[in-house]
């Protein structure tokens, strides 16, 4: 897969490559946008083209209304990771800034879609907006006229009520129902962070951890014990038991969840190294023990759990 930025075609000799394009933040990578990619793939190889999907450096909302904008499901080297496996031959990414914001619709399609992407076909969701004032959408696309266009209803899962979004993957984590999640994702959902040094209070228990610092911006599930996988740098995965919370036993109040991953049957040290942590199933909620024999007792508990969900 080839990532571009819009420049980068002004800026060379090359061609512009014509493509069947589609747009959008593609938070998470889940069903929904494979399904919409799928078909954009379809179209561009009957057309002898390549496929394109153009996305954001960051969440348009965060720009928008940074208040009230969504946590991420990944960042943007995740995302690009996701998108090549779809098999896409393009993805360019766009610097979502205030500038960006303010432009209209029609600017977009002919700055972006038209002058750097040389688009003959445009496939995105049928509820799809962008532009100044979410001003643009299919119905745009189509008047304006510069190239084919077709809005795709949102999918469903099999055996689910729900259409697959973003949205409703956040909703899904927040609530702890890992399972349906990764149902609406086609995968584990995975965070990723670098191991920090703690308070060493696992290791005194006899459970030392990991502790993966998370950044602010990124989504995490519900406050819980869960089963995981968790990866090295090498690429070397590891059976997990993950504590995602406040440890109310320890401390009458934190503000942000830490993400601590007992690595089962490990030995060694983590600290420093990037860490990513894939969620498999959520275990139980977080909860305070009135002495510590109590919680030790649980985390024995958890560590069975977490091996018999993954298989260990």
């Amino acid at each position: 897969m080839e990532v571009l930025r819009p420049d980068d075609v002004e800026r060379s000799d090359r061609a512009r490559p014509a493509c069947v394009a589609t747009i959008g933040a593609y938070d998470g990578v889940h069903l929904g946008h494979r399904a919409v990619i799928a078909e954009v793939r379809r179209q561009a190889d009957a057309r002898g083209v390549a496929s394109a999907v153009i996305t954001f450096d960051r969440h348009p909302a965060q720009v928008v209304r940074p208040d009230s904008a969504p946590k991420l499901l990944t960042d943007l080297d995740q995302k690009l990771e996701l998108l090549e496996s779809t098999g896409v031959d393009i993805a360019m990414v766009v610097t979502f800034d205030a500038e960006r914001a303010s432009e209209s619709a029609e600017e977009f399609v002919e700055t972006v879609l038209v002058d750097a992407l040389g688009a003959v076909g445009v496939v995105v969701g049928e509820d799809f907006h962008f532009g100044k004032g979410r001003r643009g959408n299919v119905e745009l696309l189509r008047s304006m006229g510069r190239f084919e266009v077709l809005g795709m209803p949102l999918v469903g899962v099999d055996g689910t009520p729900e259409k697959v979004s973003s949205t409703a993957v956040r909703a899904l984590l927040q609530h702890g129902d890992i399972g349906q999640a990764n149902r609406l994702l086609g995968r584990a959902y995975e965070v990723r962070g670098v191991v920090r040094n703690g308070d060493r209070r696992g290791r005194e228990l006899g459970f030392p951890t990991a502790n993966v610092s998370v950044p602010n911006e990124i989504c995490l599930p519900r406050d819980g014990i869960y089963a995981a996988w968790y990866e090295r740098p090498d690429g070397h995965v590891w059976p997990a038991a993950v504590s995602l919370g406040r440890r109310p036993t320890f401390y009458a109040a934190q503000e942000r969840s830490l993400l601590e991953a007992f690595l089962i049957d490990f030995q060694g040290d983590l600290y420093g190294e990037a860490a990513k942590v894939r969620f498999v199933a959520f275990l139980r909620g977080e909860e305070r023990f009135d002495s510590v024999e109590a919680l030790v007792e649980q985390m024995q508990r958890d560590v069975i759990n977490a091996r018999t969900t993954l298989g260990v």
